[in-house]
This record gives C-alpha cells, structure tokens and sequence, in this order.
C-alpha cells in the first residue's frame, strides 16, 4: 500500500474526530456537564461506524488474498468465530509529565497519549516520549493510566467448513484474520457462530514483521433466512398423502439416499436422520432440542455412506477427523496479548449443525469418556494452566455444545467385557464395543436390522454395479424426481416452523413414559428409563411434525417417538409389556399405495397398544384415556 494513501487516510480520520473533540468540548464546557476544569486534550472521541454502504469497495471478502493492500477504512465483513482469547487489559489513555520542573507541561494536561486503531501498548506507553516545548524527557503519571478491556478473535469464511465437510477437498486454503474486540465488545462473540462485522483495517509494525489485523467498531450476530416455498414436487407429494398423518414422512424418508443406497434399505435410520437435520437451527443454536444419532450395523461402510450423504443437507456439517480435536484446544498468542488462544473444534465448529463422528471403534478411552460428558452436559470445560500461559492462577472455561452428534458402530465386533448369560436381558441386543454409558447418553440409539428373507448385500451390489455401467442414469425413476436440493430446501422450510403441543401428545408422552418407568424399575438398580427419555420424545413428536409441514404436534406424532424410543431402550435394557417388534415404525416394504395403506393400519394398532399400556400401567391413566 501507498505509504501516502495510508497517511492521508489516517489524518482525514483524525481530522474527523479532531472535530467532533473540539465540538464536544466546547459543549461540556457551555452546560457545564463536568464539574471539574478540563482541557480540550482530556475530550477523547472514538468514531464507530455500525453500518456501511453496500457497495463492493466497503465490502471486505475474507476468502480473498493477499490482504492489506486496498484501503484502510471501514469495511464490512461476515465470518465464522473459529478461536479466541480470554479478556485482558490494554492502555486506553496515560497522562505525561515533563520532567523539567519550570516547563509548563510538567504539570495540568498538555501530554495526554490514547489508543489509536492498530497501534500497540508500546504506541501509548513508552519510556523515550519527549516534551514538546522544551524536549525534555516525559515520565508517566502512573496514577493517571486509564485500562481497558480487549479480546482477540479469529475470523474465517464461511466456506472454510467446506473443508471439514463432506465436500472433496480441493487445492483452496483459506486463512483467519485476527479481530480486536475492545472495551464493551469484549464477550459479544462466541466461538463457533457466524457475525456481520464492521471494522477498520490497520497494519501493525513489530519489526521486522508488520501484522494486519482489523478493529472491530459493531458486531452483529448473521441470522438465517429460511426458504418461503418447497419444490412442486413435495407441494404434489403433500396433497396426495393428506389423508394419512404417517404417509408423507414414510414417502421421503424410504425415497431418501437413493444416490447411496436403493429405497426401501434402512428407512427407519433414513426417517430418524431427517428429523435430526429437522432439529438443528444454525440462526439460533441455542434454542433447538438435541437429537443425537447411535448407529448400530454389521455393514459399517453402507451406513456411514448414508451418514455422509445426509451430512451435506445440514446447513452446517462437520465430519470430525479421528485425529483432530473434537472440543477445543489451546496455544499461546501470538499477537502479544499474553494470555491462552482457545481454538475451536469440530463440535464447535458445527454449532447449530451436524457432527459426524463416524464409527467409535477409532477413539480411545479418554476420548469416549470425555464425549460421555458432552453428551450428558452440553458443555465442555477447558483448563488453562496459568503458569504456562502467563496467568497469575490456573482457570477453568466452560463452552456450550450445540450441534448434533451422529455416530455408528459394528455390533458384530464383540464386546470387550466377557458378558454373563444369565445376565443377558430378553430384547436387548450385543452393542459391540460401545460402553453402555455411551448409549444410554446418546439416548437414541437404531439397530439398522435386515429385512426378514432378505440380505442388503444383494441390493447394495445391484445398485452399485447399475452405477458403474449407466452412469449418470437415473435408477431409480420415482425416487429421482425429489433431488437432493429438494430435500435441503423441504429441511430447511421444516426447521422455520413454530410447532405446538396437542393435549393428545402430551398426555400419550407423559402416559408412556410414566408406564415404562413403572414396568421398568427393581428395587436393587431403579428404573432404567432415564428422565431424558420424555425430553427425547418430545423432541422426536416436534420433527416429526415438522416434517411432515405442521405447525401441531398431533397424537399420531407422538406414536413414531413412542415407537422409536421403546425400540431404543429395548436395545439397550430389553423388552418390556409393551412388545412391538424392531422394525415397528416401518413394517412392510413401501412399494406401492397399498403398501402404504397396511402401515397406516399396522401404525394404527400400535397406537391402540401404546393406548392400552398407558392405561394398564401409567398412575392415574384412567383419568384421560378410555377403557375402550
């Protein structure tokens, strides 16, 4: 950059606030706003801009490179939060005193030294400042020394996560830029989320390196828009299945994934997948109930193929490498603030989206258990060890995990506990290496079962093999016409929807959970329903009403989380007296209408089933639901 342009630049800056100084000191001093005497030096006036014109030259993109060269003024950015320090001080202003006593500066206000944007501690105090009026030497007036409050924050593009996603990795870098935060902006930010910044470019020189940082003057956190229309086709889909409440799920969630796998293969994990995307909310992350996603297969590949696939309609997906982070780790920063850089991991990166972690047979012990805690918490703690970083104590950080967590395992590797026969529970099932602790926090857990007679391997071969020799030839017809960008703009309409609670849902919830902690519970280890198996179905009822566009959760959606949750705690402490087989939830192969009409009679029975066990079981069922 022009050494001329920068200059000119920064004194039409301080001319401007030179300014505004002059005229707010003249205006304290006409109201007499300030009962002591001051001098027009002590008027410190900072201009912060909270918008700019949208026009490309106040437009900063951070995907471009290199950086620094166009001009420094302010400009508007958006990025993702991707690491960050701890709040610290920095000089705000010092007063300056001549050390020749017979010099009129060495007393009252005549050197007075602020922060400037982009310029160092060492720019506001320093031992070599001289006097103006007589060049002597100037001391500090430690007294005087007015501490502010600053923050470091990394900023990158958005499209950086297409890094970590499922996209093919690609030749492209993108780098961070560092963003100081000062005084009240301190803590407006947190790691993982995506903000509209307006800041002011500067260059800092700490020779023999000049740094190029921004000043943030207003953050403001981006929130997503979500689509107004679905496709016609779904539009289409929707009116032919309002006769039925379980049809239009049934339809898309068994016409899913036909790029990766033939219809009709896993369409209970193909329904649940959806509803976990239904449940995730980049805008307001904070704000979504979880539903994390336990795999259980003998065919790892084919599963974590679907997983993959589904992880690119999540508005934000994150496929978390085994050897990267998974929460958050530290190092030392390394623009002077001396103090701990926390940087992101891949759940926090997926905040308000989707984590794959792939298949738990790759992590350690450690890293298991420190998920049991997230997955139990929805939080992550982080110590800095003071002495290492600087600080005068150790601390302990706490950052909250808002993503969904999917995960998958080999049920047919087996357990690395020897497992008693007399201890083995009617309906539950081997979970290979994965601890019970780690299934229970899941809390859904969906054994991914072959259909009675049949094998996928003779599918999955006929679908791959009609890949390799038609390539770009639809194999599927009927399925073909709901494309991908269909189902990513069908979530995204469906994660926008305000549901309610029917009465009818609430009490069959309420009824079932009541009765299975009751059929489920001894007087030596207690019930085995834990109480986030209520919040879990209330959960599964709002995506499933969601998806199926309602803005009520009917009684009909609180018999899919029934089902999906008693088939989840069968798998992992066995059947109870409510005895629905494993793939309740979808029956029979859906291939034509008729199909489709023997589930809704078959869902229909399980309702009256879910019915009659609430009433036999469930303290006080009598009260709202009939004997008949």
């Amino acid at each position: 950059m022009d050494p001329y342009l920068h200059q000119k630049y920064r004194c039409a800056r301080g001319a401007a606030e030179f300014v505004e100084s002059e005229v707010c000191f003249l205006s304290i001093k006409a109201l007499s706003l300030i009962e002591h005497t001051i001098t027009e030096n002590q008027v410190n006036v900072v201009l912060k801009p909270t918008h700019m014109p949208p026009f490309p030259r106040y437009v900063l993109d951070l995907s471009e490179f290199p950086r620094g060269y166009g001009p420094m003024r302010p400009l508007e950015m958006v990025g993702l939060v991707i690491a960050m320090t701890r709040v610290s001080k920095y000089t705000q202003g010092a007063r300056f005193l001549c050390t020749e006593e017979k010099c009129p500066s060495s007393r009252g206000f005549h050197h007075i030294r602020v922060h400037a944007p982009g310029a160092t501690e060492s720019a506001t105090i320093r031992s070599d400042f001289i006097c103006f009026l007589c060049s002597s030497p100037l001391r500090e007036d430690v007294k005087s020394r007015v501490l502010g409050d600053k923050q470091l924050v990394e900023l990158v593009h958005t499209r950086a996560l297409d890094v970590l996603g499922i996209h093919d990795p690609s030749s492209l870098r993108f780098q961070s830029v560092t963003l100081f935060l000062r005084d009240e902006l301190c803590n407006s930010m947190k790691i993982g989320l995506v903000y509209r910044v307006v800041g002011i470019p500067a260059q800092v020189h700490q020779c023999p390196n000049v740094t190029w940082s921004i000043e943030a003057c207003s953050i403001q956190a981006v929130k997503l828009k979500y689509p107004c229309l679905i496709s016609d086709n779904f539009q289409a889909l929707l009116a032919a299945s309002a006769c039925s409440p379980w049809r239009f799920s049934a339809i898309i969630a068994n016409s899913f994934g036909s790029a990766v796998l033939p219809p009709g293969l896993y369409s209970t994990l193909k329904l649940v997948l959806l509803l976990s995307l239904v449940q995730t909310e980049e805008a307001n992350p904070g704000a979504h109930n979880h539903l994390d996603v336990l795999a259980l297969t003998s065919d790892t590949l084919i599963i974590d193929r679907l997983m993959t696939y589904s992880l690119g309609l999540a508005g934000r997906g994150v496929r978390h490498p085994v050897t990267g982070e998974l929460f958050a780790s530290l190092s030392k920063d390394e623009h002077g603030a001396g103090t701990a850089n926390i940087h992101a991991g891949s759940a926090l990166l997926a905040s308000g989206g989707v984590c794959l972690l792939g298949d738990l047979m790759c992590y350690k012990r450690d890293r298991m258990d420190t998920l049991q805690s997230v997955l139990e918490s929805r939080s992550v703690s982080v110590f800095i060890p003071g002495k290492k970083y600087g600080e005068d104590a150790d601390q302990q950080l706490s950052f909250s995990i808002q993503c969904n967590f999917w995960a998958l395992a080999d049920a047919a590797v087996p357990s690395r506990k020897p497992i008693k026969p007399d201890s083995v529970v009617l309906g539950s099932v081997e979970m290979g290496p994965v601890p019970p602790q780690i299934a229970e926090a899941f809390g859904l857990v969906i054994q991914c079962r072959d259909a009675i007679g049949h094998h996928p391997l003779l599918p999955m071969t006929v679908h791959t093999l009609r890949q390799a020799i038609s390539p770009g030839e639809p194999l599927y017809p009927a399925c073909m016409q709901f494309t991908a960008q269909d189902y990513k703009e069908l979530l995204a309409y469906a994660q926008g929807l305000k549901v309610d609670m029917s009465p009818e849902a609430e009490k069959m919830i309420h009824g079932y959970y009541m009765a299975s902690r009751r059929v489920r519970s001894d007087f030596s280890q207690g019930t085995s329903v834990s109480v986030t198996s209520i919040k879990l179905m209330i959960t599964l009822a709002q995506a499933h009403a969601k998806l199926n566009l309602r803005t009520r959760v009917l009684e009909e959606d609180a018999v899919i989380a029934v089902l999906l949750c008693e088939n989840s705690i069968t798998l992992k402490h066995g059947a109870s007296a409510l005895v629905i087989p494993p793939d309740a939830v979808f029956p029979c192969d859906l291939c034509d209408l008729e199909s489709l009409r023997r589930r809704d009679l078959t869902l229909e029975e399980f309702h009256q089933q879910i019915l009659h066990f609430v009433y036999n079981y469930a303290p006080g069922a009598a009260t709202y639901i009939m004997e008949e």
